[in-house]
């Protein structure tokens, strides 16, 4: 079927009464929680996700999406009125959304925050679109040595992702591999690390560990470091942009919404390095940037909320494609999938065309929800700030407690994610990154099935590694991606020590 055929039979299953209904429900519970100063997009959906397990799997990733897009424009509403993002992708966004707001101007930065969003994510789509198929027709040729160079490759990844300590990053990665290990063995179907307990033989619930370390976790550590509610004292003017505004920030805007997608299609990166990344190179473009940026520049505000956005669809490019995490909150939507026994990579374009379209549709129809609600109900974002926090963080306990039950009325899921939690909340307070971990869980037994079914096809010789172009190409991408955080961090070192 053509490109148009495929959108159509997707946007027959999205322009539903009840599927815009949750389009629509999500992005304002997205925009909600993305409000609040704290509440990330991963920790939103990790919560809800349970809520989509009785509904059919196109209706219940239109609610997801929603949550997603919402949550990471709405970011952008605190880090611009009291300098705290709401989430860690719109910290970017602080450097001139705050001085903005100082000076009087938080509407015309919220404005402006919202027209990037939506070109952002607009753009992200239309390149998900056109690219996702192609690469999935590649994909689809891939055998069981490519599907293990390519986990690897995504599992470099997590040197990239692990701030400041790289063995804090690996340590956590390893909590993941080790945690997918629990189960039937995936080859043999031998029992492993079940101690005994039968419950623990089909597995530990990825969707259960992740509710317990992005929602059970987060609310410990609220509770850990105390809970409060920030007060916005400035009323909101000028919340629809004029025309001089747009055309200041029409070029960047493109150009970073374009860069966004692209990084945010690199598993593990997400919108916070994307921000961060086309804020930049933006200060870079332009001229006349370096004085402004970092003191009110509208361009700055639009070029981290497009390059933020835009990384939306461009992590949904290996989720779908390759079954691969772009970010944690993909990482939660591939387990929303598999609740419903499908399982993205290649061959979802295949089996599933209907509901990979629809994706698309929804998506796009998700950032223009953003864009209505967001110039029409932008004081009204802006009044949650001042929610009382400690009415809300154990409704999120009790809520995700009641998601890790859900999964399959099992008590143990429930006591698997208030493990996590725990361990989440550990991880935190010590500075260990839970974004390998995520990783790890999801790449893991990928890497290791097609390891072990690489090495059975090839009577045990290393050869159908490096045998096959494709696959020796991905391996030597993965060892560069796994050097350069320590050449950069060398480079780094030369430089302080010359300077």
């Amino acid at each position: 079927m053509s490109l148009v055929g495929n959108l159509l039979q997707g946007a027959s299953l999205v322009f539903q009464p009840f599927a815009l209904t949750l389009i629509v429900a999500g992005v304002l519970i997205g925009m909600t929680m993305g409000s609040l100063p704290g509440m990330t997009a991963t920790m939103t959906v990790a919560v809800l996700v349970s809520f989509t397990f009785g509904m059919e799997p196109a209706e219940g990733m239109m609610l997801l999406l929603g949550i997603y897009g919402g949550a990471l424009y709405a970011g952008s509403i605190p880090a611009i009125l009291i300098r705290t993002p709401g989430t860690p992708s719109a910290a970017a966004t602080v450097f001139d959304g705050f001085p903005l707001a100082e000076r009087g101007f938080a509407g015309r930065a919220i404005a402006v925050a919202t027209v990037a969003s939506f070109v952002g994510g607009v753009v992200s789509v239309v390149l998900l679109t056109l690219l996702a198929p192609q690469i999935a027709s590649v994909a689809i040729q891939f055998g069981s040595a490519e599907f293990f160079a390519l986990a690897v490759f995504g599992l470099t990844i997590i040197a990239s992702v692990s701030g400041d300590s790289l063995v804090k990053g690996l340590i956590s990665g390893l909590i993941g591999m080790l945690l997918a290990t629990v189960g039937l063995d995936p080859v043999l179907a031998y029992p492993r690390f079940s101690f005994g307990f039968e419950p623990l033989v089909s597995g530990i619930q990825f969707i259960a560990v992740m509710i317990g370390l992005f929602g059970i976790g987060e609310g410990l550590l609220r509770y850990q470091r105390g809970i409060g509610s920030e007060e916005v004292s400035q009323e909101l003017t000028n919340v629809i942009p004029d025309r001089e505004d747009l055309t200041a920030i029409r070029n960047v805007t493109i150009g970073s919404s374009v860069a966004g997608a692209f990084i945010g299609a690199i598993p593990g990166a997400g919108g916070d390095i994307a921000s961060f990344v086309t804020y930049n190179e933006a200060k870079r473009w332009l001229g006349d940037a370096k004085s402004s940026f970092g003191d009110g520049d509208i361009r700055g505000v639009a070029a981290a909320e497009s390059g933020n956005n835009a990384s939306t669809g461009g992590a949904l490019i290996p989720t779908l494609t390759l079954g691969i995490p772009g970010d944690s909150v993909t990482a939660i939507l591939i387990g929303a999938l598999m609740v419903h026994g499908i399982r993205p990579g290649p061959g979802l374009f295949q089996d599933e065309p209907a509901l990979v379209y629809a994706i698309f549709v929804g998506f796009f129809t998700v950032y223009v929800v953003i864009l209505v609600l967001g110039l029409v109900g932008a004081r009204y974002w802006a009044r949650l700030i001042d929610f009382p926090a400690k009415y809300l963080w154990p409704a999120i306990l009790v809520l995700s407690l009641i998601g890790a039950l859900a999964l399959r009325g099992n008590l143990l899921d429930m006591w698997v994610a208030l493990g996590a939690g725990v361990l989440g909340y550990v991880m935190r307070i010590e500075d260990y990154p839970l974004a390998p971990m995520v990783l790890g869980l999801i790449l893991g037994p990928i890497a290791e099935v097609n390891l072990r079914r690489s090495l059975k096809l090839s009577g045990g010789s290393l050869d159908i590694f490096y045998s096959e172009p494709l696959t020796l190409v991905i391996l030597i991408l993965a060892v560069v991606s796994l050097l350069f955080p320590f050449v950069q961090a060398w480079r780094q070192r030369s430089v302080e020590s010359t300077g």
